[in-house]
């Protein structure tokens, strides 16, 4: 019994040294740092040949992670660039009507409006979203068939997309942008979640496909699902049916993530695959620690190893972020377990960093 007593406080004392060696005005300080970089260095080229488009999805992911620091920062300037980007862009969203990836900036649009309160915000995308809910696409998930991104049929499609129609039927009050979400969102699950290993494949190409002997399920693109599925269960009403269905598949994927988390604190870009991919990837990393840190805020995941994971994730992500205030080890653009080092960057790891920050600011009391 001594022992199990020395134990005990010896696991209490971890865990609080763990919580003191992070500080809430640290991570914002940090915080601040990766945002003010970015910005400044939206264009320039650290892993691709040009410039994203201000509309793309890679910008669309730094905008989600940007506009929660916006709320934070008591600084009305990062509201300010977000709302200019907007509007030199018409409030539009990205070229492909259809294509998950070019509503991305969607979720920008309904944060702004409800920091704005003004209908122009969101007017086209409510007006290209009715357009989809009454001409739905016809074709299947599968991969090589014609139109086939018309659909989410490859995983990062469920952060891209689903959140925002999550928000519109928040913001609106109209069930058939809830309805069209959760049937297409079901659809690709049903596809391509693994249910004996609680993960996503990227999409059909992986399936029934090994990589030095395991699974190929890639972290950034299990990352981008986990990171939705916080944001979708935000906008739910819990008891519903429909958050009862997302809550299923956010918990066994936050179980299974447990277990995967590297013992340096970061997740591998092939989540089963740790021994051949060691070098840290901190976007999706980033976005498993962003979807940790929620759930244990809302009172959904519960216990010190949930903290701890967190605690452990965080410490990781930002020991990569340089003295100027960019983060490394961000896998470039990419479908599949890669490659990444210290000196590539790319805005969605940004993105993810400040969302993953946003969110470990509250775990640790900030105001």
């Amino acid at each position: 019994m001594k022992k199990l007593a020395l134990l005990l406080v010896l696991i209490t004392v971890h865990q609080s040294c763990l919580s003191q060696t992070i500080k809430a005005q640290e991570v914002k300080e940090i915080m601040k740092k990766v945002a003010d970089w970015q910005m400044l260095h939206i264009n320039d080229n650290y892993s691709r040949p040009k410039p994203h488009h201000p509309l793309h999805w890679a910008n669309g992911a730094l905008y989600t992670g940007l506009v929660k620091w916006a709320k934070m920062a008591n600084d009305d300037s990062y509201y300010n660039w977000l709302k200019g980007i907007a509007t030199v862009n018409n409030w539009q969203l990205h070229e492909r009507k259809y294509h998950a990836d070019d509503h991305t900036v969607g979720r920008l649009y309904c944060e702004l409006y409800r920091k704005y309160n003004d209908k122009e915000m969101i007017a086209p995308t409510i007006e290209q979203f009715n357009f989809i809910m009454h001409h739905p696409a016809k074709t299947t998930l599968n991969w090589d068939t014609p139109y086939h991104q018309d659909r989410w049929n490859w995983c990062d499609a469920l952060f891209m997309s689903p959140p925002v129609w999550a928000k519109l039927y928040t913001i609106t009050g109209e069930q058939q942008y809830l309805d069209f979400m959760f049937n297409e969102f079901k659809a690709t699950t049903d596809f391509l979640f693994d249910k004996e290993e609680h993960l996503y494949y990227r999409d059909e190409r992986f399936m029934n496909k090994l990589d030095k002997g395991t699974k190929i399920f890639w972290g950034r693109g299990n990352g981008w699902v986990f990171a939705g599925l916080a944001e979708i269960l935000s906008e739910l009403k819990p008891q519903t049916k429909e958050y009862t269905y997302f809550l299923d598949i956010y918990t066994k994927m936050a179980e299974k993530l447990l277990t995967l988390q590297t013992p340096e604190g970061h997740w591998s870009m092939s989540l089963l695959g740790q021994e051949f991919y060691p070098t840290p990837e901190t976007s999706g990393s980033s976005f498993f620690t962003y979807g940790l840190a929620w759930g244990l805020n809302n009172g959904i995941l519960k216990g010190s190893k949930y903290k701890k994971a967190v605690l452990k994730g965080w410490k990781a992500m930002a020991s990569y972020v340089n003295d100027d205030g960019m983060l490394g080890y961000v896998q470039p653009i990419g479908a599949a377990p890669g490659n990444a080092s210290i000196d590539k960057t790319e805005v969605y790891g940004s993105g993810a960093f400040l969302s993953a920050g946003s969110e470990i600011y509250k775990m640790l009391g900030g105001k």
